[in-house]
This record gives structure tokens, sequence and C-alpha cells, in this order.
């Protein structure tokens, strides 16, 4: 993150205007110097506008170009861009793509990925770019149809990374910057009749580069679409809608600004051929929202073409400190989104943005900060039509000059004040006609200085409508909110309640103490979490400061690649050579890179659930408070069960009357309900109600059924007494071994050997844990690192003494570190009872001796069995994994798993795949045969193919390779998950102490 410091604020300056203008004439072939290092954004361009579609026609220009790949620009080829240069001798690109994504999961075919987070990949020496600096040439032939009006044309490029010069017909269009925001080149005068030949000369670095060091892999190409427009004569050159909704009315009023003559027409909304301008009064129209994103059709007709429009009529503002929207307060449950394919890098289909769209509305997420770029503007579409809050962040970060104390950082260098204000107008332009589109993000981690001011200046004055976000600047000079990075729990609470930290500036400390608050990253979503997910949310509902935040982020950028053995893993920094990485860092999403949820998006789901549903055994009653911004409860079923220990005992359908947006509803059990619960129960069995939350009938996100929240109690719960031994079993020693009822143990060491033929290892006392990214990158030191300098990776075990008895078979051990004087003392005591002679118990106490310089990673023990274990069958917490600060996704219940699926196979391997609260498994092979374990009351189970110390070694899941054995851990407890790999560390009441602990299990064979 960079230093919080104030930025000095110049005077409002105005971008140079560009309406109406004709691009400028390119007249010399372009240089290094004068374009490739240059401070310009770019030369020959049109002036940005709003992406739209129309009935005039178009080429699309995707498919396969001709390529070559240059070193750097004394490598490239002379002549290429000249229509008459022979290519054959050239490869094969498909646009659009990524040129260091060919040829994957092999090799690549045109040079490596490369990822930082931070760290410019070349020397800070703005605006020089290194003479390695490979740079791509491309050609495309294409046919002009027949009918192609008459009129202008324009050549569109969507996204290309990182700086181009293009060539049509061998005439100079011009050049430009700006990865991720679309540039257009006039080609009216370069265009001919039939053949046309299309030369773009694509450069990896530029002093654009200086600009784009956001956290992600640097890929270069033209890696969005390419398109030939027609613009008749009479066509728009742009348009703005304007479709305010005053809520104490429930009326829109609708103008759209139109560079031109144009009529209107919006039937829905009784307007047919009229003036644009208007106002337009729209009597009691239905408002856009997230939840309720309704779009009117709408159409403007020029001489020249006739332009869709959908039209969502929306107020986004900031009153007395609270944003609203539609006349609410809005509460952001987001996540940050970069584009990411495992395949293709930047480049996505658009399956692949249906899919994010769906997922995160399936997921209850509500809102999307474009981290750190505009995204596809197809996406915003999706946003628009499905209903998600935009935050659409411009594509500016420099967060590598923070390395050099932010010396020569552009933003408060007016030389760069125009490709700052370039990238601004570039974005706005484009996507000012997305309702889903509620703040313009300024960019991200760009420190501080008068070029975000001019860039703010100038967006209020061109969108007043919209509110303006930037988290690099603490004091808030220009923003409309008051944004922050991974506020632990205590700061979050302290910003609810207006009590931050003063600034040195009264002024400003005063303004910045009036406005909301977000999280615009938060929850680093890297690996196995994150953890704290529930407690955020509960600050975020409990205090009208806080607007929520935004979990970094969606998805892991792992490039799929392949071992030399066909072993299919996701690649991450360092793994394609580079001299500068950071590591598997770009792994940190709610997604795996195929797109796959993680257990960290189930937990998120839960967390942010939009309806609070919660039952009371006690009273009986089952309240239900709707979070929802916009919609009552109707579209939603209720629905009942009761379960007798893990088993369905019945069901039914509540009949709650809807509940208004913000408000509250209770509810009395229904008699069924109240029967079932009072029904009689076996001693020992736990008897437990569920409510969920499910959609009535089919969405255009998810079907009929759809669960969105749900809540569960306890009417009996787990006993917690331990099953007394009224006829002790008393060990027999015969050939250097006891047995005990069905257990057999080594008579030198007290180690179980077998139980009931089951070949068994151990158990013993484990205390560590292969580290989660969590605890390898934790701020303010690796937890990972005190552990292994603690020694708690290679722990020694002593057996202090070993005593049969009346009463069964005791156990001492003294485990600790090499090297080191602290320890652990444990007990553990055997006993079979003859009433029950198939059930070998095992109660153990553990206490520490000495002082533990850390906490412990878990406490517990580990055991192995035959390999030919396959399947786990559960009552306990469910389905998924969970630890003790990430159990809100999991509930109480009977579920089944094979040990492989047990997994959870996250990029760098890592802890993972803990069952919680697991009453009792059976752990079976294919004929039944297996092991049951019971925890008095619970214990938390783990099954792998593979021991702790396997997953720490593995640097990839390729690395992993199934033993002959399955190895079991049953804990007491473990170290929570928490953030720390890039925010806070774990909450203090997950921290795991050394301390004493007692577990106590059952062991039977099955």
């Amino acid at each position: 993150m960079p230093a919080r410091s104030p930025a000095p604020c110049r005077p409002r300056e105005r971008a140079p205007p560009t309406a109406g203008k004709k691009a400028p004439v390119v007249t010399s072939e372009p240089t290094a110097h004068d374009y490739l290092e240059s401070l310009s954004p770019g030369r020959g361009r049109e002036r940005p506008r709003a992406a739209f579609t129309s009935d005039a026609p178009a080429l699309d220009l995707t498919g396969t170009w001709r390529f070559h790949l240059a070193a750097g620009l004394p490598q490239v080829v002379d002549g290429f861009q000249d229509a008459g240069f022979d290519d054959s001798g050239w490869g094969t690109i498909p646009v659009p793509s990524c040129w260091q994504m060919e040829g994957l999961p092999g090799e690549p075919r045109f040079g490596p990925p490369a990822y930082t987070n931070q760290v410019y990949p070349f020397p800070v020496d703005p605006p020089h770019v290194p003479d390695a600096n490979p740079t791509g040439e491309y050609r495309r032939e294409f046919l002009l149809p027949d009918n192609w009006p008459e009129g202008r044309t324009l050549l569109r490029f969507e996204g290309v990374d990182s700086c181009f010069a293009v060539w049509l017909n061998s005439t100079l269009l011009g050049d430009g910057k700006g990865s991720r925001l679309p540039t257009e080149f006039d080609v009216t005068d370069a265009l001919r009749p039939g053949r046309n030949v299309l030369a773009v000369r694509v450069h990896q670095w530029s002093s654009g580069s200086y600009l784009e060091d956001q956290d992600m892999w640097w890929l270069s190409g033209i890696f969005r679409p390419v398109t030939l427009l027609s613009r008749p004569a009479g066509a728009l050159t742009d348009f703005f809608v304007h479709a305010d909704y005053d809520h104490l009315t429930g009326d829109g009023t609708l103008s759209v600004q139109v560079d031109g003559p144009a009529l209107l027409t919006v039937p829905a909304l009784g307007i047919v051929d009229a003036d644009p301008a208007g106002p337009h009064p729209a009597p009691d129209v239905i408002p856009w929202s997230a939840e309720q994103p309704h779009l009117y059709e709408g159409e403007l007709v020029t001489d020249g073409e006739r332009v869709p429009l959908r039209i969502g009529f929306r107020r986004i503002e900031v009153v007395d400190g609270v944003i609203l929207a539609n006349g609410r307060p809005l509460l952001f449950r987001g996540v940050n989104r970069h584009e990411w394919h495992p395949g293709t890098g930047r480049t996505l289909s658009h399956e692949d943005m249906l899919t994010d769209v769906l997922l995160m509305k399936r997921h209850n997420i509500n809102s999307v900060r474009t981290s750190h770029y505009p995204p596809d503007s197809a996406f915003l579409d999706l946003c628009d039509t499905y209903g998600l809050w935009v935050v659409d962040e411009c594509d500016l970060e420099t967060h590598g000059f923070g390395l050099v104390g932010w010396k020569g950082n552009p933003s408060d260098d007016p030389r760069w004040r125009e490709a700052y204000l370039d990238r601004m107008r570039r974005m706005v332009e484009r996507d000012k006609n997305h309702p889903s589109v509620v703040m313009w993000s300024l960019g991200n981690e760009a420190g501080t200085g008068s070029n975000l001011a001019a860039m703010a200046a100038w967006t209020k004055d061109r969108d007043p409508d919209r509110l303006i976000h930037y988290e690099g600047d603490y004091n808030c000079p220009y923003t409309d909110v008051f944004s922050l990075m991974y506020a632990d729990h205590g700061e979050v609470g302290l910003l609810g309640r207006g009590q931050e930290a003063v600034a040195e500036d009264p002024a400003l400390d005063a303004r910045r103490r009036q406005l909301p608050v977000i999280l615009c990253e938060y929850a680093h979503a890297m690996g196995n979490g994150p953890g704290g997910l529930s407690e955020y949310q509960e600050l975020f509902e409990a205090h009208p400061r806080l607007h929520g935040g935004f979990v970094w982020e969606w998805i892991d950028h792992g490039v799929r690649r392949r071992t030399p053995e066909g072993r299919e893993h996701f690649a991450y920094g360092g793994d394609f050579g580079e001299p500068v990485h950071d590591d598997n860092f770009c792994c940190d999403g709610l997604v795996f890179a195929d797109r796959s949820p993680s257990p960290g998006l189930t937990e998120y789901k839960k967390a942010v659930e939009p309806v609070r549903i919660t039952v009371d055994t006690t009273s009986r009653t089952i309240r239900v408070r709707n979070l929802l911004h916009t919609l009552d409860t109707a579209h939603l079923r209720f629905r009942w069960s009761v379960e007798d220990n893990g088993q369905p005992r019945g069901d039914g359908e509540l009949a709650l009357q809807p509940v208004p947006a913000g408000a509250d509803g209770v509810l009395l059990w229904p008699e069924a309900l109240n029967k079932l619960c009072d029904a009689p129960l076996e001693d020992g069995e736990e008897r437990w109600v569920t409510v969920v939350a499910e959609l009535a009938a089919d969405e255009s996100w998810a079907p009929n059924g759809h669960e969105i929240a749900w809540d569960q109690a306890a009417v009996v719960g787990p006993a917690p007494e331990v099953p007394a031994v009224v006829r002790p079993l008393v060990p027999v020693l015969a050939d250097g071994t006891y047995t005990l009822g069905p257990a057999v143990f080594d008579s030198a060491s007290g180690t179980l050997t077998a139980l009931g033929g089951l070949q068994v290892d151990g158990p013993r006392l484990d205390l560590w844990r292969a580290p989660i990214d969590n605890d390898l990158r934790t701020w303010n030191g690796p937890l990972a690192e005190a552990w292994r300098k603690a020694g708690l990776d290679r722990l020694e075990h002593r057996l202090v003494g070993l005593r049969p008895h009346d009463g069964g078979l005791e156990v001492v051990t003294r485990t600790a570190p090499a090297g080191a004087d602290f320890a652990m003392r444990t007990v553990f005591r055997w006993a079979v009872d003859a009433e029950d002679p198939g059930l070998l118990q095992l109660a153990l106490t553990t206490e520490p001796l000495g002082t533990w310089p850390c906490p412990l990673p878990r406490i517990g023990i580990r055991m192995a069995l035959p390999g030919d274990i396959e399947t786990v069958d559960w009552f306990g917490l469910g389905p998924g994994e969970a630890y003790s600060d990430t159990t809100a996704a999991v509930r109480v219940g009977r579920f089944g798993a094979a040990v492989d699926d047990l997994q959870t196979a996250y990029v760098l391997p890592q802890e993972n795949g803990n069952r919680p609260q697991v009453r009792h498994a059976r752990l079976t092979g294919p004929d039944g045969a297996g092991l049951t374990v019971t925890g008095y009351p619970h214990t938390d189970l783990t099954v792998r193919r593979w021991t702790s110390e396997d997953l720490d070694a593995a640097l990839h899941t390729s690395d992993l390779r199934p033993r002959d054995r399955v190895y079991v851990n049953l804990d007491a407890a473990q170290h929570g998950i928490g953030s720390g790999a890039c925010g806070p560390r774990t909450q203090p009441q997950f921290q795991l102490d050394a301390r004493p602990v007692t577990l106590t299990l059952g062991f039977c064979p099955c």
C-alpha cells in the first residue's frame, strides 16, 4: 500500500476541447522517440465516445492474423506495414489474444508471461523503457463488402497492450496507449474497395507501462476485439443518457444529449419520435437497481442509423454522510474483479464474462469493483442486464514508485497530466450510459498528486450524477467516499463510529469525517481463506456510515500448465523463469482459475446473506430480517426441516408475509414443526431445525429453488457426556504387545498398531499444519516463519511413561522441538468397556511446559490407515471444509465424500479439507471395512492421501503423489485462517495459543 499523505490540490483544470474536431493527421512514420516513450497518449485518434451498437454496417476483424515477434525496435521488420509486403513466411496468431499465452499449457510460443504485484519488471526510469522490448507485428487482409456505405469509416480497437501504431494500406493512421481502453482511427481516406491490408505494431513496454503497474501478469498484444465501423452520413457521433429517479414521487426524468439530429422513441414510456434532449417526464417508473435491474428499451434514429438504447432510471447520491441509491442506503457486498482466463489471459469470451456474473449473483454478491482498469464493455452490459452495482476503475496504477519512495511518481507531475486525463476521459465516455456504473474510480495505488485531482474535477464536470472514488489519498480532498484497504476489524469499528485517526489538516479531517466509508479491498482471498468475513459483515450492518466493501479478489490468476509427464496444474509467478516476480500472490481469488468456486466463495455467500434468518428454539419463532436494497421477500420461499442425528424427520413451507426491504418479520413456528420438535428423542441423539430461503420462481440468474439464505438451531444439541466405562478390560501383554479389546499396542512405545485387524500407525500428538498463504505472508512477520523458528515442523516425541492398569492403558509422552526447552506433555488414556468390547476409548489431555514463543498451528493427533480407505461418511459440520473463523457456511448434517474429494486443490498446496465438529465418521474401503471415529462431543477431522509435510514441500498440485497410506488428523483446535497474506492477522479469539487441551474419542473397527 502507498503511504497515506495529503496531496496538494491545484486549481481545477479542464481537458482541452475535442468534441467535434477532426483527429489530427499523422504525417510521419513513428519512431521510438515520438510515440513509444512520449508522454502523449497517442496521435491520430478519434475523440472518445460511448460504446454502442447500431444497424450501420460493421466488419468483425477478429480471427487469424499473421504475426512476427521481434526482440525490440532494432529487430522489427522494415516495411512490414506496406500493403505489398510478403508475410507468407510469418506465423499466425489469433486476434484477440495475449501473445505470451500462446502455446500453453505446454511451452509459450512467443515468450513467457511474467507476474509482479508492485515492482516494475524494468528500471524505474520514466518515461524510458529497456532496449529488450518485445514487439509484435500483426498483419491482416480483409475484403471490404461491396455494399459498404459512403461516409466515414472507423477502425476500433477495444484493447491493445501496451502501445501500438497502426497502418492501413501502407498509410499510417496513428498510435495509442492506454491498454484497457478503446482507441478509434478514422480510416475513410485510407480504405479501398475490395482488398485491404491492416498492419499493427505492438510494443510490450512503453511510457504507458509506468501507468499500468496493476497487480497482474504482464501480457501483451491485441487482446480485445477489432472492428471496422461504418459511420454513414447523419450517423451519431456520441450520446449521453441521463435517466434520473425521484424516490419521493416515484417519477423519472429522461434526457439524452446527442451530438447531431436524432429522434428518440421509448415505447414503454409513451415517447415516440421525440427530441432526445427533452427533458421527458416518466411517471411511476420502475427504477434500476442490482436487485431489480429494470431496463427500458428505446431507440435513437438518425438519417444514417438506428441505435438501440437500454435505459435504467436511478439516482446515486450522498446525503448526511450516507450513500443512497434511489433514496435507500446502499451496502456493497462486493468483489474486485480482474479479467482472467487460465488459457487466454485477459482475453475473455462472452461465456467467461457471463459465468462470472451468474456466479456472483448466485453467491449473494451485488457489486463489482473493476480492478484496476475498465473491463470489456460487454461485461458492463451483463451487469446492466443481470444487476450488479459497479465501481468502474480507470486504467491507472503507479504502485512500483512506492518502492523508491514515490520519487518521480507521475501522479503529481504536470507533464503526465494529459495521459492521466486521457485515460479518465476514455473510460467515462465509453461507459457513461451504463446504469450499473454508480461510481468512477480514478485508479489504484497511484500515490497522491494534482493529476488525480484534475481527473476528479474533469469527471465531476462531465458527469456530476455519479460518485468519485480513490483509495490512495487518505485525506479525500477530491473524492465522495472515504475508501480504505485491509483495515482490521477494530479499525473498521472505529470508522463506523467516526472515531478514526485525526488528519493533520483540520479542514480536510472534518470533511473526511462527513464521508461514507467503504473498504475497496478487504478479506484477501488467497489460498485457504479468507477468515473473519462474518465479523466484518456484522460491522458493516451495524454502522450506517459503513457501506460494505469488496473482497480481494474474484479469480485466481493461475496459468494452466502441463509438466513433462503430462500432469496439469496452475502456474504462478516464477514458473516461467522470470527474474523478478511475486510467486503465487496472483492466486488470491474466490474462484479458482477454472472458475470453480472455492470454499472462500461459499463462506462469503453465507456471510453476506441479504436475508438474515434467526431460528429461536426457546421462543419457537423465526425472525426474518430483510437486508435487500430494493425488493421485499415476495420472490422467496421459506422452508423448514427437522433432522434427528442428521436423519430427516419432516419438512414444510412457512406462510411468511412479504417482509419489506429494510424491515423485520417474525413468525411463530407452525404446528407441524412444533409437533415434530416435541416428539421423543433417543438418548444421545441431536435434533436440529433448519430454515432456508430460496427462489420461489426462476430468475434470469438462477433457477427456482436456488438457496439464498439459511439458519439452523438445535432443539437438542450434542451431548457433552463421555460414556462411562463400567467394566474396564485389563490390557494383556504377549509377544511384545498389549491387547486391549480390539486394539493392539506396541509394548515398548505404547503406540496403537492395530484395531480389529485394521493396521494403524499412531496416533501421536500433532502440532503442525502445512502453512496456508495467510501463514506464509503474514503482515508484521510471517507466522509460518515463527513456527519454523520454534521448530514446530520438526517435533521430536519421547515416551515418558507406559502403564497398564485395571482401567486400561496409560501412555505419557513429551513432544518438543530440537534445541528448545518448551514442550507439550500428553497423556493418552486408553480404555475398553466389557459392555461394549468393540469400542476403544481415548481420553487425551495435553498441556504446555515452559513458555511457547508463538501460537500453535493445531493441537490434535495424527494417525495413518491402510491406503484402500476411500470413503468418509460423517455426522457433523459440512459439507465443505471449514476452520474456526470460516464456519459460517457449514451446517450440521450427515455427509459423505470420497477421500480425494475432501481435498481442496489450492494452487499452492497447503492445509485444507478440515471438517469441524464431527460427532462420528466412518472411514471405509471398497468392501465396507474400515474405522468408525466418534468425538465426545465432537472433533475436527481431516483425511488425505499425503502428509502435512508433503503438502508443505509441494509447490504445485502436480507435485502431490498419493502415498500407500491414508492420513487422519483428529484435532481439538486449529489456529484460525485470517487474511494475513494481505491484511490483518487472525482475530485474537481465533488464535491458538499453547494451552491445556482435552480430546476424547472413540474408535471402532467397521
